[in-house]
């Protein structure tokens, strides 16, 4: 059957950027739809970042249109809006997204020539910038380097420091791509968050877009083209209407606000950032969750990550049962009811990190930075100094951001400050930068700092409280990502460390004790009981505090024939290996397990510890490798 192309056809067409430039003006706001009704189909199957790419289809089809990717480079700030780039550079396959084999959830070099940066830790897109152009010129090349940043990972004072100097250099072919939705998670806050929004809703210069609109459109191609042009006039109109420019200020060329939802005037914008041959910013304003009723409903974060949801309803598949985040979000308000010196922070993930609630309850105590995770640690070292009793609430693969701020704003000045690492150890889906494994080497190195890794909700509560009446030295809690195991009480406590299956009577030879940190306590204690089952004479125990490493756990773990220590976090620097440095003395041996000294890549997560061995499986087989291995000994 002839005619013009389906919907769907003109998707299956544009499986390379060229094929997309030979689509008619006509054809676009077609192929925009498809994609919208792509991703809603198959995140909602999957899960993933919906929210974000819903925001951005009319901004990638012009990128790729007036840019010639991948000889013009394309970098994205944290790759939470790249889906829509994967569609249209060869990548349709979406039915395994964020799962082993299938498409990464960000960008990923070894998917497409067309990826660049795979980390997704904000604001170090225009650094990278930076670089890349800074070579292309020494060389002589003239293509161009397209940065794509939203508003609030602009917020980062990396970004910043690239723009310092990007501004710097009239003669290199750059253009940053502001994608202004007016959110990062949540809303965007802070004076550049409130100075976007003043360009962004200007009164005078909505009231002479409308008048365009209205008046130009019915005078056909010529109108058409007078109405695109008022889009991405530098002057007149617009600075008669607005407030002056920042990034004029700075020294860079600046062409917006552009409505990043009329294709039309998103290429006007592009193309005529390309005519200034020297570094541009245009400035798009587009919406989070575009398209798609429950995200746009949505005020929290527009569904900005999803799990696998309902798509008539945007409601998830499977409710989510009480987690980690919830008891942290309840504790950290009962205390607050009775301390009036705590005080929240958070690096704008407010609602994910579990701040919400205290934000509500006590408005005046959660402070919310933007994504600036040094600026959250380095002024609570500033709160503390005035007796405040700072609680910073990250993700914990963002703590690598802030390393500097703990060791010498913080732990140098002794400062009172609690550090909540939620999603701590392996995440999965999420991928490798977003694994948080490299939190308990890190903090190894730092002088008095104390760290925990509570293993149910009771040493959750019990554990923050502890840490909450410290106020000489850096606290630390980590947690993993996802819902509560069941209960675990101690059988008996000694000195810090908690025994959560003793089974290594005085008769039994020889005698094995398995250390389960943190989330790891499940699978030590099945482990446990499969060994004990098998008449090996084994203790299970949780030190509660990893560091500093605990004098009584050295001591008990000195009386045994072999150690396995298991923890869900990078190997190399970190527990396993402070409790092996104890031990020399006693000359014990002591295995070390989790995660090895490699970037997890996306996976499922039970899978992913599966595969580094340190499951229920795995920890049975270590510790009969260790038996094994004291019988070869002795024989």
């Amino acid at each position: 059957m002839s005619g013009a192309p389906t919907t769907r056809d003109l998707l299956s067409r544009c499986t390379a950027p060229r094929e997309l430039r030979r689509l008619e003006r006509g054809q676009l706001d077609q192929l925009a739809a498809q994609i919208r009704a792509f991703l809603i189909d198959n995140v909602s199957r999957t899960g993933g970042h919906l929210g974000p790419n819903l925001g951005v289809v009319e901004l990638t089809i012009g990128l790729h249109r007036v840019f010639r990717s991948p000889q013009d480079t394309i970098v994205f700030d944290t790759g939470h809006q790249s889906y829509v780039h994967k569609l249209l550079t060869g990548r349709q396959d979406f039915s395994s997204l964020r799962s082993p084999g299938g498409l990464s959830g960000y960008p990923s070099r070894a998917e497409s020539e067309h990826d660049v940066v795979e980390s997704s830790h904000a604001s170090a897109s225009l650094a990278w910038v930076d670089g890349i152009s800074r070579e292309k010129h020494r060389r002589g090349e003239r293509t161009w380097t397209v940065g794509v940043i939203g508003d609030g990972a602009l917020t980062g004072g990396l970004a910043w420091e690239a723009l310092n100097n990007i501004a710097a250099s009239k003669n290199r072919r750059i253009v940053i791509v502001v994608n202004d939705n007016g959110r990062s998670y949540a809303p965007t806050i802070g004076g550049l968050a409130e100075h976007l929004d003043a360009l962004r809703t200007s009164a005078g210069y909505e009231k002479a877009l409308a008048w365009g609109k209205q008046h130009l459109l019915s005078h056909g191609t010529p109108g058409r083209a007078a109405y695109d042009a008022l889009h991405g006039l530098k002057s007149g109109i617009k600075d008669a209407l607005m407030p002056q420019v920042m990034f004029e200020d700075l020294g860079l060329k600046y062409i917006g606000p552009v409505n990043g939802h009329d294709i039309s005037s998103v290429e006007t914008a592009l193309r005529r950032a390309r005519s200034l041959e020297e570094p541009v910013i245009v400035h798009m304003i587009t919406e989070k969750g575009r398209g798609y009723k429950p995200a746009e409903k949505d005020i929290a974060d527009r569904f900005h990550a999803v799990g696998p949801i309902h798509p008539e309803t945007g409601l998830p598949v499977a409710p989510e049962r009480f987690g980690w985040t919830g008891v942290f979000a309840d504790e950290i308000c009962a205390q607050a009811r009775v301390r009036d010196d705590i005080v929240g922070i958070t690096a704008a993930m407010m609602n994910p990190v579990g701040l919400g609630p205290m934000h509500e309850a006590f408005p005046g105590r959660v402070i919310d930075v933007g994504i600036a995770e040094a600026e959250a640690i380095a002024s609570a070292a500033g709160m503390a100094y005035e007796g405040a009793h700072p609680v910073v609430a990250l993700y914990a693969t963002f703590l690598n951001r802030a390393f500097d701020q703990l060791l010498m704003d913080v732990a140098l000045h002794r400062a009172g400050v609690t550090v909540v690492l939620d999603r701590a150890g392996i995440t999965g889906a999420d991928g490798a930068s977003h694994n948080g494994v490299w939190d308990i080497a890190m903090c190894s190195l730092i002088p008095g700092i104390r760290l925990a890794a509570p293993r149910d909700e009771d040493t959750l509560r019990a554990e923050l409280c502890d840490a909450l009446d410290v106020s000489d030295a850096p606290t630390v809690l980590r947690y993993r990502k996802g819902s509560l195991p069941d209960p675990m009480p101690a059988l008996r406590t000694v000195g810090g460390v908690d025994v959560l299956l003793d089974e290594a009577g005085a008769d039994l030879s020889p005698r094995v004790l398995i250390v389960g940190t943190g989330a790891c306590a499940p699978d030590a204690i099945e482990a446990g009981r499969r060994l004990a089952a098998d008449g090996i004479g084994v203790t299970v125990v949780d030190p509660r505090w990893l560091l500093p490493l605990s004098l009584d756990l050295v001591d008990m773990a000195a009386g045994y024939d072999a150690v396995i220590s298991v923890e869900d976090g990078i190997v190399h620097g970190g527990f396993g290996w402070a409790l092996r440095d104890g031990l020399t003395q006693a000359a014990t041996p002591v295995r070390c397990l989790g995660v090895p000294q490699i970037f997890p890549e996306h996976g499922e997560r039970a899978q992913m510890i599966a595969d580094f061995g340190y499951d229920a499986d795995g920890i049975e087989r270590a510790a009969r490798d260790a038996v094994s291995a004291l019988g070869a000994r002795e024989g």
